[in-house]
């Protein structure tokens, strides 16, 4: 019995260091990424996108992104909401880019192209393509900011990345 219960140990010790030794860029990629500037952004998304049956001219300037470790993206930029109602252009105000699932604030949300908005009450609002409610969450007011910009991505002390709109953020992560 002492034998197998050693024999079991050392297997099972085996099959966690090879699973270390095998998946440190998976775990790696997942946890890690790096803020793109204004400038890469502006390589990577088009000057125009489809919301609610309109094109809206992207903001490149006031873009910001992620690039994940493993080669995937979210990407994010302020559109022009000339010619929408008010009430769309009320939660659309930048495009949201996610390659891969995502938790915004404590919600999940699939990859997919939707449409962002910090509303009143401290919430931020993702819409689908649609302009149909896919989730809402709080955002938090970083009054310790120093050069806010109407939209920025920047790390997160605690892990993830904070999705700024002036000095309303949310946090997001893989």
């Amino acid at each position: 019995m002492l034998r197998s219960k050693g024999m079991l140990r050392m297997v099972a010790t085996a099959i966690a260091a090879t699973a270390m030794i095998a998946m440190p860029g998976l775990i790696l990629a997942q946890n890690s990424g790096t803020v793109l500037t204004a400038v890469e952004v502006q390589k990577l998304l088009p000057p125009s996108v489809f919301y609610k049956g309109q094109s809206a001219t992207t903001q490149l300037r006031n873009s910001g992104g992620v690039k994940f470790a493993d080669g995937y993206f979210v990407l994010t930029s302020l559109v022009d909401t000339s010619g929408y109602s008010t009430g769309v252009a009320a939660k659309y105000q930048a495009y949201f880019i996610v390659e891969v699932p995502i938790t915004v604030g404590d919600q999940k949300l699939p990859a997919g192209v939707y449409g962002i908005g910090f509303v009143a009450d401290d919430k931020l609002v993702v819409t689908d393509v649609g302009a149909h409610d896919v989730l809402t969450v709080g955002s938090t007011t970083d009054a310790g900011l120093k050069r806010p910009k109407p939209l920025q991505i920047l790390s997160d002390p605690g892990g993830g990345f904070r999705l700024y709109a002036g000095r309303k953020y949310v946090v997001f992560s893989r």
